[in-house]
């Protein structure tokens, strides 16, 4: 038996996990690194401090699963997409990352968006819209507001290119992930200097480097490397992917029938085609070539309950002895107990970004001397959907035979979101055998890199398998149809102020 690491790199905790050849999780591990605030719209995390965390949790996930490090046979990397990680000219770490959570840039989001020569250009080419956490953006925030560090560039990066490089000193970037950055055209499937003139960051051409397929081997891991994590020297690295491309394909995503739904940081709603379409925002290509990732997206997730629990459950939190298994089980009982009927509290989950509006912000309305933490933490558990169903409203205009939703995410651990997530989606909802998805997609690539799949196709067949599937309950149905309709109501009216 052989094995494959994946590891994880997302907006909030890095994760590494082992899974044998018949794709089953053999351990998992995770670190969380901090999330640097300095100012308002910044999302940053210490590029040495991420590298730390990727080290520790290779090494205690070898340690936990006792895999002999020899039978490990390769190691694939998903990370989150967007954001910013930068190398010097001398191939050192240049300022902290950027996470896709960052707003900083959202002027030059809105100037590139609202001038019609850019945005058709890049509509024509990349099927995409202009975000302000694209490195696109970012780029352009530090060419005018930090030209020193501007430039200094020496590599632009995505988060998982980064600790790619850490491990096997090899620079390269990886098609998923550099196509949803408008760094590259979509068309041709090169890098443009006439397209990134329009940004006005064409002296950034000489930054970008080559680019690899996520099954492509880039490198081994260095012996330093191997002293520090456990691995064997000369263990192959995969190019690895977006990590919503490593949920999707962790859910069997191999083909244009089914719809995956993301619950993170982000709220991710996406499925495949063989064609890029203008009716939906974002565009890139998909780990199987010949298809492309279509993609609704924005930062109104399963993150906004994270901040609302550190805020404001403290004392529930210390009670049950930390955020883990014991205080989540707790929280989903009270969540429960709630008459669903009964709780008017509404929550916009724009706390690190809106589907909305521009600038728009998130809210708690309706509240009253009665309220309860359990109406609120319902409450928010009913905003993050409310907010994936506007995306995926979006995506019935161009894919109008959606009959089922593949779930992926933090949420699929509390059974009570996820039969939340059929009752006002109003489809049968399926979520996969306990294990990472980002973590099981990495391994994927990782496999067929060294030979244990042939392709994709071979490996969902053998390694996917579906854990339970939660039906509509028409009553609750009902109920969230209406509730639905006013959190719409409430946004529409709330969008000028």
């Amino acid at each position: 038996m052989r094995y494959t690491i994946g590891l994880d790199n997302g907006g909030t905790v890095i994760k590494a996990a082992i899974f044998n050849e018949m794709g089953e999780q053999i351990a998992v591990c995770n670190e969380k690194v901090p999330l640097l605030t300095p100012m308002p719209g910044f999302t940053e995390r210490n590029l040495e401090a991420l590298w730390i965390a990727n080290v520790t949790v290779i090494r205690k996930v070898i340690e936990k699963s006792r895999v002999e490090p020899s039978k490990i046979a390769a190691l694939g990397i998903s990370g989150h997409g967007k954001g910013l990680y930068l190398l010097d000219k001398e191939k050192k770490p240049l300022y902290n990352g950027i996470v896709s959570t960052d707003s900083r840039a959202l002027s030059y989001e809105l100037e590139f968006m609202n001038n019609p020569t850019i945005k058709d250009k890049i509509r024509e080419c990349n099927h995409q819209n202009i975000l302000a956490c694209q490195p696109v953006c970012l780029l352009r925030w530090l060419k005018d507001r930090m030209p020193k560090v501007y430039q200094s560039i020496g590599t632009v990066l995505s988060v998982k290119d980064y600790i790619r490089y850490r491990l096997t000193g090899e620079i390269f970037a990886e098609r998923t992930d550099i196509s949803g950055s408008n760094l590259l055209n979509l068309t041709t499937g090169t890098y443009d200097r006439e397209l990134l003139a329009m940004f006005g960051i064409e002296d950034i051409y000489d930054a970008l480097p080559q680019v690899k397929d996520s099954a492509d081997n880039c490198g081994t891991i260095t012996k330093e490397v191997a002293t520090l994590t456990g691995l064997s020297e000369n263990t192959i690295v995969a190019g690895g992917m977006f990590d919503i491309d490593a949920c999707a394909l962790s859910l069997g995503i191999i083909d244009e029938e089914a719809v995956c739904v993301i619950a993170g940081t982000w709220s991710i709603n996406e499925y495949i085609s063989k064609t890029p379409t203008d009716e939906i925002a974002m565009n890139s290509y998909y780990c199987i070539p010949g298809y492309y990732l279509i993609e609704e997206c924005s930062p109104t997730s399963a993150g906004n309950l994270d901040w609302i629990l550190n805020q404001f459950f403290a004392k529930e939190i210390e009670l049950t002895g930390g955020l883990n298994g014991e205080f989540y089980d707790w929280l989903n009982t009270t969540v429960g107990l709630v008459k669903i009927e009964e709780n008017e509290i509404v929550f916009l989950p724009f706390l690190f970004g809106s589907n909305e509006s521009a600038g728009m912000k998130a809210a708690l309305l309706n509240l009253s001397a009665s309220s309860t933490k359990g109406e609120i933490a319902e409450a928010i558990y009913e905003g993050v959907i409310f907010s994936h169903k506007t995306h995926i409203e979006k995506l019935k205009k161009a894919k109008k035979d959606l009959t089922c939703i593949r779930l992926a995410g933090g949420v699929t651990k509390s059974d009570i979101w996820c039969r939340m997530f059929a009752d006002i989606l109003n489809v049968d909802v399926y979520t996969v055998s306990d294990c990472e998805t980002g973590c099981f997609g990495a391994s994927i690539a990782a496999g067929i890199a060294v030979g244990l799949f042939e392709d994709y196709q071979e490996a969902v067949k053998k390694a996917v398998s579906f854990d339970k599937i939660y039906k509509p309950n028409p009553k609750n149905v009902e109920v969230f149809t209406k509730k639905y309709m006013c959190y719409k109501k409430i946004v529409e009216n709330l969008k000028n102020i």
